[in-house]
């Protein structure tokens, strides 16, 4: 079948709100298409190609951020905390990898939230569920729960603003290496994690010093002062990505502006589905959510679906299992790609398959799951001669209390409500993720030698 930016409209259709006002709703597509685009159709061939060198080992994805981003939490500053924390983490995994970190963030976009049921109930009242602040309000009265197109606009608005943010961080001053102990958070910086780290950026001042009492003057070298956070979110609602879908005018493709990189989620990734039509005839990087309900045909199906010319960087995989189900379903999926010679990326999301409810209602994730999950996913890998490439998680340079657990933290269940922020599902602090990054670090050198 041809395909066009409205082609998904003829299929089925999942994990989507249903608008009482077709007419508004429309009124909200036709203004969005209007808008200018959030991205730029070359910036997300640039991480196309990037993309390509981590599916060959020559390079490590590096995706995380909020689970999903909030109208009523925009703020500067909570940006900037997982901008630093983001670069925190690459630099911590690349001195041990030795290799570039490709960092793509779960921001300026990540509006929408999958739900496993369409209703939720508290003290015996049904209501529709939370389906993220582009459609509702986590606000739990009948109003809220409304689906309103015009929340579109709002989450427009935000994801410019943010993506305007993020790149003067990235270009005026603060990814300079120079500053790379001003980087490490307030809460963070008195912390053991904290003082590791710190031990961690005396030895890149050490390297600068070296490189220029060799000659070479590192303030001339643009790579060491600026960098490239790019942005991604699950394409959930069809009605916003395709009124952001914008024919490149070099090269007469098609793109979804609304991000660098978009993936679909594990329950909307049918073969004869909605989604699966929509991301076929975008040229953007895509992922997709790969859980233990994958079957191999189906994985080499959809592969050939979404990516049939097998081009390098163009499809990455989201491997979320959980920590007691990773070594029963992933080997075989992860063989079957490997025979049919599909290129791929591989990247491991440990926290989807780890989640948890505590007996006082709190959703949660326990840091041991987590860190199980990722190092068998190495472990798998390294036993197949296949490459490992890359981390997904839902993370926050915030100081909240949502997953127990790690060294660095001990929070306990008991602990959960202190700061429990998040809209949806738990995320690590910020002192859990760098924690891991230190961790994930050992592993990368251990496979490295």
């Amino acid at each position: 079948m041809s395909w066009t930016p409205s082609s998904w409209r003829n299929f089925p259709i999942k994990q989507q709100p249903q608008y009482q006002d077709q007419e508004l709703l429309k009124k909200v597509e036709k203004e969005l298409s209007s808008y200018p685009p959030l991205i730029f159709a070359g910036e997300a061939r640039n991480l196309k190609n990037e993309l390509a060198k981590v599916g060959r080992g020559e390079a490590f994805l590096l995706q995380g951020g909020d689970c999903a981003e909030s109208f009523s939490e925009f703020k500067a500053s909570t940006i900037k905390n997982l901008f630093k924390l983001m670069l925190q983490m690459n630099m911590v995994l690349m001195y041990s990898s030795g290799k570039p970190i490709v960092k793509v963030g779960r921001i300026a976009g990540q509006f929408a939230k999958p739900r496993s049921s369409d209703f939720e109930e508290i003290n015996g009242v049904s209501l529709p569920s939370y389906r993220g602040d582009i459609i509702n309000d986590i606000e739990f009265t009948s109003e809220a729960r409304v689906p309103d197109p015009q929340r579109m606009i709002k989450a427009y608005n935000q994801s410019a603003a943010t993506l305007n943010l993020i790149r003067a961080f990235a270009r005026g001053g603060m990814a300079d290496l120079a500053q790379v102990h001003q980087w490490n958070l307030d809460f963070i910086k008195d912390h053991p994690i904290g003082k590791k780290y710190d031990e961690l950026s005396m030895k890149i001042d050490d390297a600068l010093r070296f490189m220029n009492a060799c000659g070479l003057e590192v303030s001339k070298l643009p790579q060491l002062h600026q960098t490239v956070l790019y942005t991604s979110h699950e394409a959930l609602l069809l009605n916003y990505e395709e009124a952001l879908t914008r024919k490149d005018t070099l090269t007469n493709d098609w793109y979804d502006c609304s991000a660098h990189m978009l993936w679909i989620g594990d329950r909307t990734r049918g073969l004869d589905d909605a989604h699966i039509e929509y991301f076929r005839g975008i040229k953007n990087p895509i992922g997709c959510k790969v859980g233990p309900s994958m079957k191999e045909d189906e994985l080499i199906k959809l592969i050939d679906v979404l990516n049939p010319t097998n081009e390098e960087g163009r499809l990455n995989l989201i491997v979320r299992m959980g920590a007691d189900k990773i070594n029963e379903f992933y080997p075989n999926l992860l063989r079957a790609v490997k025979k049919e010679g599909r290129s791929v990326v591989w990247s491991t999301d440990p926290m989807h398959g780890n989640v948890e409810k505590t007996s006082s209602g709190f959703k949660t994730r326990d840091f041991d799951n987590i860190l199980k999950e990722v190092k068998q996913f190495f472990e798998i890998h390294e036993s197949e001669g296949t490459i490992a490439g890359g981390i997904h998680l839902e993370m926050t340079g915030e100081d909240v209390t949502e997953c127990i657990g790690s060294q660095s933290c001990a929070i306990t269940a008991d602990g959960l409500a202190s700061r429990y922020h998040t809209q949806c599902d738990p995320r690590l602090n910020a002192k859990q993720a760098l924690e891991l990054s230190f961790m994930l670090s050992d592993i990368l050198a251990k496979y490295a030698k």
